[in-house]
């Protein structure tokens, strides 16, 4: 059996679980439950705290894992990313009081806070700063207000927190992080197994990108109305039982299908219709 990792909690988790659902799979209705066993899909899961997942890649005791870019990183494991799954999006940046410092130029001397000393003694490395590290599990907003650092560096999302601690962002970010797919760096990359699950995954993630769009079109309006909706390959065209009008059907980018939908209606196409796709393959 194909034997994941999956989070057991964390903001990837509950997303990550839903994927693997709408790709078939079955997954853990209890949380409670450390391994659910799929045998109609051949596949294993274990649920683990996800700073762990890639450590337990990289030994080859699980042939892939779900967690975050930042995680991964951090960890400093033998592991590498083979799939990005576009959720749990976050960047990663330096903060302290308005006045302390520009920038990691600035840094020389200081202490700087962190639930992530792998990703920010590798940036300062990087960068040739003279800084300080010191390992905080959680909160480390509160690191400078009680003197246990002039700078912290964590997951930014909204800032919100950050500016009620009397905080602000400095500097260029350190790294944009996600939700990726892992393997044991150096694994075949060729493992059947491994490639039918990555196949269900990025048919979730093109089912959740696209819609199919349906609709009639006179034969003289059809090129410009295939211009507005080329498909992936092409468009299907069958022509109608009315002369003069044809039939199209073509995925087009969720995004965009309501400007499509209206571009389409003023060329002189009708019974424009967008359905949702629930899986696919490419």
């Amino acid at each position: 059996m194909l034997r994941i990792a999956v989070p057991n909690k964390g903001a990837i988790s509950g997303p990550a679980m839903a994927m693997l659902h709408e790709a078939g799979y079955k997954q853990r209705k209890e949380s409670k439950e450390l391994v659910l066993v799929d045998p109609e899909n051949q596949v294993e899961f274990f649920y683990l705290r996800p700073r762990d997942i890639a450590i337990y890649v990289s030994s080859g005791r699980l042939d892939i894992g779900i967690t975050g870019r930042d995680l991964l990183l951090d960890s400093g494991a033998d592991a590498e990313e083979i799939l990005q799954l576009g959720f749990a999006r976050s960047t990663f940046r330096y903060a302290t009081k308005p006045g302390t410092a520009a920038g990691p130029e600035d840094f020389d001397g200081m202490t700087i806070a962190t639930s992530y000393e792998g990703i920010v003694a590798k940036h300062l490395a990087e960068t040739g700063v003279n800084a300080s590290v010191v390992h905080l599990d959680g909160a480390v907003e509160t690191a400078i207000e009680l003197g246990v650092a002039q700078i912290i560096a964590d997951v930014v999302e909204t800032g919100t927190s950050l500016r009620n601690a009397g905080l602000e962002v400095i500097g260029e970010p350190i790294m944009k992080s996600e939700a990726v797919v892992i393997r044991r760096t150096g694994a075949p990359g060729d493992d059947p197994k491994v490639q039918q699950f990555l196949r269900r995954l990025q048919g979730v993630l093109v089912a959740r990108s696209y819609v199919m769009m349906d609709y009639d079109c006179r034969v003289e309006h059809l090129e410009r109305a295939v211009a507005l909706t080329p498909g992936l390959e092409s468009p299907t065209i069958s022509p109608l039982h009315h002369e003069g009008w044809v039939a199209v059907r073509s995925m087009v980018a969720s995004k965009e299908a309501q400007r499509i939908m209206d571009d389409l209606y003023d060329l002189g196409a009708r019974a424009i219709l967008t359905t949702a796709i629930h899986a696919c393959r490419l």
